[in-house]
């Protein structure tokens, strides 16, 4: 039997499967009632994603709109609650239709059961990144 990742172990894992723009393994690394919370949702876009088909599919079209080349400066704090983490870092890159840079600083916290994740907070500013008619995933609004 395997032990499964820590949770920052998992984090960066799922950093690289973002680089590696392998999104269906992303979403693998979901627990199947995880959820995916955005605090700073704008009107109109989704704030709340529940259970792992919903992450999917919001998640299916990320690299047809931010071509991720990197995250510069993660920081994973460990939090009191073991299984619990919170992540500062940078993701950086380009906006596909435009090519124009992306350079987005991010906080996440980030629960992670049994292996799976089953909590995260994206804290973000989509205001940052103008993508018209589509949220960060290129979910259309």
């Amino acid at each position: 039997m395997t032990t499964p990742l820590t949770p920052a172990e998992l984090y960066r894992h799922g950093l690289q499967l973002l680089l590696d723009k392998d999104i269906p393994a992303w979403v693998d690394l979901w627990d199947e009632r995880g959820v995916l919370s955005f605090p700073f949702a704008p009107g109109g876009w989704p704030s709340r994603l529940e259970g792992k088909a919903a992450v999917g599919d919001y998640m299916r079209h990320y690299p047809d709109h931010i071509d991720l080349h990197d995250f510069p400066d993660v920081k994973i704090h460990q939090t009191v609650d073991s299984e619990t983490i919170v992540v500062e870092m940078r993701g950086v890159g380009l906006l596909v239709e435009t090519g124009s840079p992306f350079d987005m600083a991010y906080i996440a916290v980030v629960t992670v059961k049994d292996g799976r994740i089953t909590s995260y907070r994206d804290y973000w500013n989509p205001d940052a990144v103008a993508l018209p008619g589509a949220d960060f995933a290129g979910t259309h609004r």
